[in-house]
């Protein structure tokens, strides 16, 4: 029988493949988060200058222009990543310029009502102009809040994003008209996906942690915790 006294027992040493294994798998911790940002920032460059690059007269390409700058061969290709996004930044503000005026406005309401008058694309349109709205209004800020909330039913915590105060016709006839919240209750381990939920004000309780420690802990399924170094007490304290 082993007392408190005896030695304990070395470690086996591990074998060169299990070192070899274990380097691997912490460099690929390290390069993959890395790697896969700047393939996805690549990616998405790369298809705005898709998108936007062919709307732009031959005669103005920035390839085009380079070449005839420094004389090069027009055989020689170019490609330039990135001038899409900066074209398409520039075409974007200067149309929120012209929107803020009296002349933009106009246009737009005239737009708007050819498009009212279009059996299907005005429901594709007020749906999309809704979100965009909703989520790039500068008056109103959205999903800047985490939350838990007991879903789906007592007892069991779930995390969500508070979206907005729950307004309309929902808000007047539900919980009797007392205050309301429009939850986004994100799924795990997608979270573009999910559930709107409108819960009465008192039943949920705000958190401290921010909205992307959040997102990080519904991604990982509850691996990754805002406060790495002592998972058990996150910030905030205990629910």
């Amino acid at each position: 029988m082993n007392t408190p006294f005896d030695p304990e027992p070395p470690m086996p040493r591990r074998s060169l493949f299990a070192r070899l294994r274990a380097s691997f798998l912490t460099g690929l911790v390290v390069i993959a988060p890395v790697g896969l940002t700047i393939w996805l920032i690549w990616s998405v460059v790369g298809w705005i200058d898709g998108f936007v690059l062919p709307l732009v007269p031959g005669s103005y390409q920035p390839d085009r222009f380079i070449q005839d700058l420094l004389g090069l061969d027009p055989s020689i290709q170019i490609n330039i990543r990135g001038i899409g996004v900066v074209i398409f930044l520039v075409f974007t503000v200067v149309v929120g310029w012209m929107a803020k005026g009296i002349i933009g406005r106009s246009m737009i309401r005239f737009a708007e009502s050819l498009v009212e008058r279009t059996p299907v694309v005005r429901t594709i349109y007020s749906g999309i102009k809704q979100i965009s709205e909703t989520v790039f209004a500068q008056s109103e800020r959205s999903f800047e809040r985490a939350c838990v909330i007991e879903y789906p039913r007592r007892g069991i915590w779930a995390i969500g994003f508070i979206s907005t105060n729950t307004k309309g016709e929902i808000a007047a006839r539900a919980n009797d008209g007392s205050p309301m919240l429009s939850i986004f209750l994100p799924t795990t381990p997608n979270p573009t996906s999910g559930f709107l939920l409108f819960v009465p004000e008192e039943d949920v309780i705000e958190l401290e942690m921010s909205v992307e420690d959040a997102a990080k802990l519904v991604i990982s399924a509850g691996l990754v915790y805002p406060n790495g170094k002592d998972p058990e007490n996150p910030p905030g304290g205990q629910i």
